[in-house]
């Protein structure tokens, strides 16, 4: 059984479009809300000895349910994970961190267009514009309501114990240094370049993940 959780974007079978249904499950997760919730919604579904892939924020309970032994994976599959608490210290990280932080200081106080003109560079790709702003209000706001992916207590050492691959797409420091952290735990890590932080898009992929699964 593989059990696939997603990122904060795309959702359930959405999030993975080139998955074959059949033998597989797939998280349907709330990042807007409590995450304990989260993490019981992933140990309900994930049987004992399944091959867990995560993508980005998707890491997060996958990681606090091993944690907290609530799912015991034979085999987990991390792609381009947003384990940002693994990395503190990192100076691409830090950036990322203290720009998110001063973004939603700015929502916090009714500015969702300043947190919008922090993000959308850092997230999206290009400036916020005032004149773009009733189209991309919602997609803003949508956003906002979503918990940053660090903060939560997670440690690179609950991945001892089970294999674990690493898949980023060589295109964005803190993924890099978010790999580099893990393969000191015994990790392997591969880069499939082309596809940005959807590497689960790569044409390559699906081989990746066979040949790690093959060689355990």
């Amino acid at each position: 059984m593989r059990v696939y959780v997603h990122g904060a974007g795309r959702q359930g079978t959405d999030a993975w479009p080139s998955i074959p249904t059949q033998g597989s499950q797939f998280a349907c997760l709330d990042f807007t809300g409590p995450m304990d919730a989260n993490v019981a919604s992933l140990s309900a579904l994930t049987p004992r000895d399944a091959v867990v892939l995560a993508h980005s924020a998707g890491a997060v309970p996958v990681f606090l349910a091993l944690q907290a032994h609530q799912i015991a994976p034979c085999a987990l599959v991390l792609l381009e994970p947003g384990l940002y608490d693994v990395a503190r210290g990192d100076a691409a990280i830090e950036r990322h961190i203290d720009a998110m932080t001063r973004a939603r200081t700015l929502s916090r106080r009714g500015d969702l267009f300043g947190y919008w003109s922090i993000v959308r560079p850092l997230m999206f790709g290009g400036p916020a514009d005032r004149s773009r702003w009733d189209a991309e209000r919602e997609v803003a706001a949508r956003f906002e309501a979503k918990q940053p992916p660090w903060g939560f207590g997670v440690t690179s050492s609950a991945i001892n114990g089970v294999p674990t691959l690493v898949i980023t797409g060589g295109w964005n420091a803190e993924y890099e240094a978010i790999a580099g952290v893990l393969v000191g735990e015994g990790a392997r890590h591969v880069q499939l370049s082309g596809t940005n932080h959807r590497p689960q898009d790569h044409s390559g992929f699906a081989d990746t993940v066979d040949a790690f699964l093959s060689g355990l």
